[in-house]
Formats: structure tokens, C-alpha cells, sequence
């Protein structure tokens, strides 16, 4: 459930974000890092801060009703379609670039990536924004390659009160809980729908208003958010093992002393710490980052995740997960073998 925002606090922030100012918002995926999307120094101060590559794009939030002609061009009808089944919601489309709008959210590549929030502030921020005409380049609250936020603690927890940002509004926790699903439809005629990114809108979902399924990203798609190989990672190495694997891991690793923290969904025996989640794909997806971020402060040597089932709506949380263990997979037996990694 959202927290309401005082007006006069969603005010202030559209000013902030006028004067060129970052400030981090509630979306229903995850906590957003704003900036004025067409003022390059303010998105400039969103990789600095998050210590970003210069090439990795950004979002750009556009409030319910925005004209997308303003920031894209070339439009095919296939984008219209899903904006009006998927907006206000997770689902980022990738389109050319409007000339007049900046390369600087775009990596310097001629798309851009766009979506209408559905969370309530995020809504009255990007209408208080400009007078609605405006958009909010806005990647994850937090630091580069880091779990994301899905809390205003989150936030706080990761750039400190003294941190870059002019104001955070808290709107409660995202009710999803995982980054939006994104589809590049900027080269229908030569590759079709592309699924960048998988989220809680799915390739299925998508096929089934533009009658054509998404395929998989080929060597040639623009660059997205939340796309490379390491991301969304705690500092604790992360392992994720299929359930009959990981209970003879975690007697292995408890025979011998090492300090285990546990996400999962079946019964499994107790550890150092763990976090149990819901075994549906929805639930799952909103209690994972805040459980990472949990067991990451426990003084773990490892947090080992139950692995999903996979496919279907467990695409997305399947893919975080993945990106999250990206490079820990010798941890396991090196802890076995007293030799840390």
C-alpha cells in the first residue's frame, strides 16, 4: 500500500527537478533517481551520483496522457497499442530518439526508453513536473550494479543524509518489486519486438495486443537499463541452487561453521539468518530486493536463493537473480574448502 505524500512535499520536488536538482520518487517497480530529463547536466549529476557508465541509458517517466511525439519519432503503431493496454505501468518501450531530445539519456544511442509510472506520487510528481509536460529521466535509486530500491529506507540506506539528492518521497514499498519489463520496438521492420528485459508485463502479454511475440535480444539491440551480465548484486556473494542441491549444500556449509543466510520458498532448515517468500511469481518479486538487501546485513559469508521455478512469470525474477550471481559461482566450493573468494 502507498504512503500518501504531502502535496506541498510533491510540490517542492517538481521544483527541485525544474532547478536541475536529483530527487528519488516511488515507482511500482522500484525507487527512481530523477532528473529533468532534457537539462543533459541534470542527467549528468544521475551518473555521477549512481556512478554509472556514460553509456548505460536511462529511463525517461512520462506522465498519463504525455505526448510521444514530443520525445520520439517514427512511432509505430504497435507502440500506441501497448501504451494504451500497459500505461500507467511497468512497461518500457524503447523507440527512436526525437532529435531535440538529448543523447545524454540515451547512452548517446538514437533511441530512448519510455514509460508511465503507475504509483500515485510518481503520477502527481511527473504532473506537478513542467505542468505535465515534462519528463523524468530516472534509473534505480541507488548506486550502480547495486540491489535496488523499493523503499525510501532503501534509498536513504544507500546514498546517507548528506548524499546528492534534493528530496526523497516515500510512498511505501513498490508493489512490484523488480525493474520494468522492456520491449525495443525501434527496428520492427527488420528484427520485430525485441524483449530486452523481462518484467511483470510479459512477452505473452505483449503478443497478445500486438499479435506478435517479442523475440530475444540479438547482438545488434540498443542498450537498456539493468541489462548487463552483473546487476542488482549485495556485497555478499549470492548463489542460487535448484532445492535438492541446496539442502546438501546447506549441510555441507553448516558441518562446517560457515555462516549461511537463506533466501527461499520451501521447508528448509534453519540458518544463520533467511528470509522465507511467497512460492507466486508476483509475491516473490516484491519481497526479493528488500530480502536481499536483509540477508546483505546479516554478516553472512554467503546468501544462497532457492531457485525459482523457471519460465512464464518467473521469467523476471529468474533473470535478477541471475544477474545478481553473475560471477560467485566458485563461492560455494570455495567456502567448503575453507578458502574464501
Amino acid at each position: 500500500m502507498s504512503v500518501p505524500v504531502d502535496p506541498a512535499q510533491i510540490a517542492a520536488a517538481a521544483r527541485a527537478l525544474e532547478s536541475g536538482s536529483l530527487v528519488a520518487f516511488p515507482t511500482e517497480t522500484v525507487y527512481g533517481l530523477g532528473a529533468d530529463a532534457e537539462n543533459p547536466a541534470a542527467v549528468a549529476a544521475i551518473y555521477a551520483a549512481k556512478g554509472r557508465p556514460q553509456d548505460h541509458p536511462v529511463i525517461v517517466h512520462l506522465a498519463p496522457g504525455a505526448d510521444l511525439d514530443y520525445w520520439a519519432a517514427d512511432i509505430p503503431d504497435e507502440a500506441r497499442q501497448l501504451a494504451a493496454a500497459f500505461w500507467p505501468g511497468p512497461l518500457t518501450m524503447i523507440l527512436k530518439r526525437a532529435a531535440h531530445i538529448p543523447p545524454a539519456v540515451s547512452g548517446g544511442q538514437d533511441t530512448v526508453g519510455l514509460r508511465c509510472p503507475a504509483h500515485p506520487v510518481a503520477i502527481a510528481l511527473l504532473q506537478q513536473f513542467k505542468g505535465g509536460r515534462g519528463g523524468i529521466a530516472a534509473p534505480s535509486a541507488n548506486k550502480f550494479g547495486n540491489v535496488s530500491p523499493t523503499t525510501a529506507q532503501h534509498v536513504r540506506d544507500e546514498f546517507g543524509a548528506a548524499g546528492p539528492l534534493a528530496a526523497v518521497l516515500d510512498g511505501g514499498a513498490s508493489q512490484v518489486g523488480i525493474e520494468s519489463t522492456i520491449v525495443d520496438l525501434s527496428r520492427l521492420a527488420s528484427h520485430g519486438p525485441v524483449l530486452l528485459r523481462p518484467g511483470q508485463v510479459s512477452a505473452e502479454a505483449i503478443a497478445a495486443v500486438i499479435d506478435r511475440l517479442p523475440a530475444a535480444p540479438d547482438v545488434a539491440a540498443p542498450r537498456a537499463s539493468g541489462t548487463l551480465e552483473s546487476h542488482y548484486a549485495p556485497h555478499t556473494p549470492v548463489a542460487m541452487q535448484d532445492t535438492a542441491t541446496l539442502q546438501r549444500t546447506l549441510h555441507q556449509l553448516q558441518r562446517s561453521g560457515r555462516k549461511v543466510a537463506l533466501i527461499h520458498y520451501s521447508d528448509l532448515p534453519a540458518v544463520h539468518a533467511q528470509a522465507r517468500l511467497p512460492d507466486s511469481p508476483d509475491g516473490f518479486a516484491y519481497a526479493l530486493y528488500a530480502s536481499l538487501r536483509a540477508m546483505d546485513a546479516t554478516g553472512a559469508e554467503l546468501i544462497l536463493v532457492e531457485a525459482p521455478p523457471v519460465g512464464g512469470a518467473w521469467l523476471g525474477v529468474n533473470d535478477r537473480l541471475r544477474r545478481a550471481a553473475h560471477g560467485s559461482s566458485g563461492i560455494v566450493h570455495g567456502l567448503l574448502n575453507h578458502d574464501l573468494v
